[in-house]
């Protein structure tokens, strides 16, 4: 991921969730006709253990 999507990111992080809502909701009705390719297992995987590792650190974070 180049700088640009990295600071539109965490710009969005920096949003009201409501705001998050509704530029998701933007983006998602621009994707929606994409030809992307079925996730494999192993992308599956990848997804979880990056979700759970990010999940366990804000949980660190808020004890």
């Amino acid at each position: 991921m180049n700088t640009l999507a990295q600071e539109i990111l965490k710009n969005f992080d920096d949003l009201p969730t409501t705001e998050q809502q509704a530029i998701a909701v933007e983006i998602l009705k621009r994707i929606i006709n994409f030809d992307v390719p079925p996730l494999t297992e192993e992308d599956l995987v990848l997804n979880a253990e990056e979700l759970f590792l990010a999940l366990d650190e804000q949980e660190a974070d808020h004890e």
